[in-house]
């Protein structure tokens, strides 16, 4: 129960973190017409937001780890590593697709489709894996190196594939720092497109 918990916890933070761009923007999509304001404060603010989120459910964590004797162990804390690198990535995805989530509303509408298929394809509760392929499948999901990691911190203090999760944590920062690009320059002419 403890694996099951902890991977759908990381999951859950996941797709908030790519949700909470696009929700946040289209929400102030009526004060963004209106008022000039840094537009980075919406995203920092959802990030806030998810941040609360996770600590309501890492005590709730905590609370599991107690009743089922999970043994605390040093490679715990280098948890919180793995699980800022997943809240990146969905944060860097999220960046992505608000651009086109203000222009068409259907990317709205299929996010939780996307993301309901993408739950299956990456190891969240089952364990990654090791037949071909399968293995392949997960080894293309971004996702999966990070929530195994994060997950296999929290439950056994160490980290399986040490590789890929440096390999994906590298992909998360360049994801990141293109999406924040692409989202400074975009959001003013779809602002200016709205408005119009």
């Amino acid at each position: 129960p403890v694996f099951v918990l902890v991977g759908t916890i990381l999951w859950q933070l996941f797709t908030e973190s790519l949700n909470a761009p696009l929700k946040s923007v289209t929400a102030s999509k009526a004060v963004l017409v209106k008022i000039n304001f840094p537009r980075e404060a919406l995203i920092i603010s959802a990030v806030y937001l998810t941040l609360f989120n996770l600590s309501i459910k890492l005590v709730v964590l905590a609370v599991i780890f107690i009743i089922f004797q999970v043994p605390l162990t040093w490679g715990m804390l280098l948890a919180p590593a793995a699980i800022i690198m997943l809240m990146l990535l969905g944060i860097a995805l999220g960046l992505l697709i608000t651009p086109l989530g203000m222009l068409y509303t259907d990317v709205t509408t299929a996010l939780p489709v996307i993301l309901s298929l993408w739950f299956f394809l990456t190891p969240v509760v089952y364990p990654p894996p090791d037949v071909f392929p399968y293995s392949f499948i997960a080894m293309l999901n971004p996702v999966s190196p990070l929530l195994v990691a994060a997950r296999d911190l929290l439950t056994k203090g160490e980290i399986t594939n040490v590789v890929s999760f440096l390999l994906v944590s590298l992909f998360t920062l360049v994801v990141l720092f293109i999406a924040w690009v692409l989202y400074r320059v975009s959001l003013p002419i779809i602002i200016e497109r709205m408005s119009a």
